[in-house]
């Protein structure tokens, strides 16, 4: 199969290209940058095809796919950072990207008649409660600009195709890139002691791992939307950090506070992350290795 990439200078995008690469397809990777930024891992990501495009160009996204004519399309490119999201200067950049660039790939993918995976997120629902969410409930309510603007882009898909995956995903680290993981290990490093919110729960989730999963998905035809985190239980940010602080060595004490206690944050963020997963396996995924799993691998190829 030939496979179009949005965002692989980001750590999903990286590993993806990287997992298409294992397995033989074809893949040409883009993203906003003029040339691949990612990280030098000695990885088969940077010696592939890259184009540079802005997806808010739908001129440039129909030009581009049409002249690369993929299969499928692994949109991960988006705009991620939730507090500048809230600045007023920024929402029109945030919706053009999640939303109408999101827009722009469905249509062409349309056009194409090729099948497209959608990255999204837990941030679409309200993060209240204690249920897991579902895939396939419709109570949305985001809580930030992030969340409202990455469930248009949901909407925009299913408004434009009938071959679609939407893959909602949450507390993401992988090699490429910032993630918790590796801001925490360095102030760690230099600190004593550490605060981390403990009223937040959810289950992180390893690029590495969800690239194969979203290779497996965009293989078949087992369309819809789904939820994808590791496996190994729902815990917090506090819990997360307490296990990799202790793979790791670091003997920094760390400090569980509410959200409230913690502040900082411009953006409202969701208490309930939990995702249930369970669609994965009734369709015939094979789920993600478990958490604890993941960063033990993860701290193993990061060398922090």
């Amino acid at each position: 199969m030939k496979f179009f990439v949005t965002g692989v200078n980001g750590q999903l995008g990286h590993d993806v290209m990287n997992e298409l690469y294992k397995r033989g397809h074809e893949g040409v990777g883009s993203g906003s940058a003029p040339s691949y930024k990612g990280v030098d891992d000695g990885s088969a990501v940077s010696e592939l095809p890259y184009v540079a495009l802005d997806i808010t160009d739908a001129e440039a996204v129909a030009r581009v796919l049409g002249e690369v004519k993929p299969d499928a399309v692994i949109h991960c490119a988006a705009w991620t950072a939730v507090d500048a999201a809230e600045d007023a200067e920024n929402r029109d950049k945030v919706y053009a990207v999640n939303v109408s660039g999101t827009a722009n790939i469905a249509a062409e993918c349309r056009k194409l008649g090729c099948r497209m995976l959608y990255l999204s997120t837990d941030y679409v629902f309200d993060g209240k409660g204690t249920e897991p969410w579902k895939p396939d409930q419709q109570n949305y309510s985001p809580l930030n600009v992030y969340g409202q603007t990455k469930l248009e882009g949901e909407l925009a898909v299913k408004a434009a195709l009938e071959k679609y995956f939407i893959v909602r995903i949450a507390w993401v680290f992988g090699l490429n890139g910032k993630n918790f993981i590796k801001t925490m290990i360095n102030v760690g490093k230099t600190h004593d002691a550490v605060r981390v919110v403990n009223d937040q729960i959810g289950t992180p989730t390893y690029t590495y791992d969800l690239a194969r999963l979203l290779v497996d998905m965009c293989e078949s035809e087992k369309y819809g939307t789904y939820h994808a985190t590791n496996e190994g239980g729902y815990i917090s940010w506090y819990d997360f950090c307490v296990e990799f602080y202790k793979q790791y060595g670091l003997k920094t004490n760390v400090i569980p506070v509410t959200t409230a206690e913690y502040g900082l944050s411009k953006a409202a963020r969701p208490t309930n992350s939990r995702l249930d997963k369970s669609k994965l396996a009734e369709a015939g995924f094979t789920p993600l290795p478990t958490w604890q799993d993941a960063v033990k691998r993860y701290l193993e190829e990061a060398k922090l």
